[in-house]
């Protein structure tokens, strides 16, 4: 194992720089369609939907919280669960994590390639959408092979950007809201809310991805807990927002406008100029997503193959950037190959599977840290009992991760066969590999 590997990497994500991250990854392309969605299945009572979600995500930070104050490994939800459970059960996860991952942000950038040309009519064709594609992942690779701070700068301002048009919205369009469309004309059944939250999860997912560098996080024991509950807060206050003035402004016509309801939205109040700005605003949201993932998911190869689990050299360490220069160049290549082959929709839903999957791990995992104190800060030491902050601790012991967990079976029930088939064939494949590579080099150490 190339334990030396971690200790080149640098610590200079502080806890403005990680909670502008998590705030990247989960504004993406999803709030700027999905209130139309919500509200074709919930109508006024879509803001429902969203407070499931938050308060699944709430519980599921104080899970994430407690498990990145314990475990300062690069690696993220598949380092918690490799020290809490063992190799195996942790390989599963990170297998998880790079399954929803590559969907996830191949979705997103096949989404951001379609946004492009919308805005630039001329070049909505299939190649333009290739090379755009293209363009975006060698562009992002060669920022982040360049610095971890490079890229955190990249992304604290790319947040900035994103957020500049949906508070425009907001304040804007606040003023011009018709409180009938705001009525519930009755309470919405459960499945109907259950249906409706599988999708717009969507939203809310993507912590996992910004805390995959956590070994290049300072102070890990007070920077993730303190940026976690900051993100959540700020995007569970925003997304409320934006459905309510959306569905005051919309009204029934809401539904009707899949593709950009807030575009439509911001017409209402702002004129051309509006939809024009929200449009950007997307575009913009959905490459900060890329970077943010950019910034995060190549280093969970680099985590697998610090473990053995890949080829030793996608954990080698750029000896001036101090980056895994070659895990980002092969993560950039594979998600470009996945986007400009796939659509959205086609990969949207495979993602929020995989995500509630691996979140339910996580929970477990989280549970199991805190049970036996464990508190890891590098590969030499996995296990340690004392370390320089006092980690956070889940509150009302075995409840959170419980309710945790329910709500996430509750959520994954609402998914077709046909996730849940994909899903497992990944895993199953996974588990194969494994065995087979541990086995594989018992034999040949054996002849």
């Amino acid at each position: 194992m190339p334990t030396s590997s971690e200790a080149m990497l640098v610590r200079a994500i502080g806890a403005r720089q990680l909670t502008a991250s998590i705030i990247n990854v989960t504004i993406g392309a999803g709030i700027f369609v999905l209130p139309a969605a919500a509200a074709a299945g919930l109508g006024p009572a879509a803001p429902l939907a969203y407070i499931v979600c938050a308060a699944l995500m709430a519980l599921l930070v104080c899970c994430f919280a407690a498990a990145g104050s314990r475990v300062s490994l690069t690696g993220g939800v598949y380092a918690y669960v490799e020290v809490a459970f063992g190799p195996f059960v942790g390989f599963l996860a990170g297998v998880l994590y790079f399954l929803m991952a590559t969907f996830a942000v191949a979705s997103v950038s096949s989404a951001f390639a379609g946004s492009v040309g919308a805005l630039w009519p001329a070049a909505g064709t299939t190649t333009f959408r290739v090379v755009v594609i293209a363009s975006l992942f060698a562009g992002l690779a060669a920022v982040n092979v360049r610095g971890v701070k490079i890229g955190v700068r990249l992304v604290e301002l790319v947040t900035l950007a994103k957020l500049l048009p949906l508070l425009v919205l907001v304040l804007a369009g606040i003023w011009f809201v018709n409180p009938d469309d705001l009525r519930w004309p009755a309470m919405p059944s459960v499945p109907a809310v259950g249906r409706t939250a599988i999708v717009l999860i969507f939203a809310f997912v993507g912590l996992e991805i910004a805390l995959v560098p956590s070994g290049e996080v300072r102070d890990p024991t007070r920077t993730v807990p303190r940026a976690l509950f900051s993100a959540l807060a700020i995007t569970t206050m925003l997304y409320l927002l934006i459905q309510g003035v959306a569905q005051g402004l919309l009204g029934r016509s809401m539904a009707t406008y899949a593709a950009a309801p807030l575009a439509e939205a911001a017409s209402r109040v702002l004129g051309p100029g509006g939809r024009l700005l929200v449009l950007a605003g997307a575009t913009v949201s959905m490459f900060g997503y890329v970077s943010g993932d950019m910034l995060g998911s190549p280093r969970a190869l680099f985590a697998f193959a610090r473990d053995g689990m890949l080829p030793s050299g996608l954990a080698r360490i750029h000896p001036r950037f101090h980056t895994p220069d070659r895990a980002i160049t092969v993560y950039a290549l594979l998600v470009a190959t996945v986007a400009a082959s796939s659509t959205f929709t086609q990969l949207a839903i495979l993602a929020n599977v995989a995500a509630l999957t691996l979140y339910l791990m996580c929970v477990t995992a989280s549970y199991e840290l805190q049970r036996r104190d464990v508190r890891a800060r590098s590969v030499s030491e996995r296990i340690e009992t004392a370390s320089s902050g006092t980690p956070f601790s889940i509150p009302a012991g075995p409840v959170v991760p419980l309710l945790a967990a329910a709500v996430i079976l509750w959520l994954l029930s609402n998914a077709t066969r046909r996730e849940f088939t994909v899903e497992g064939l990944v895993i199953a494949a996974a588990a194969l590999l494994y065995f087979i590579r541990k086995t594989g080099g018992r034999i040949a150490r054996s002849l």
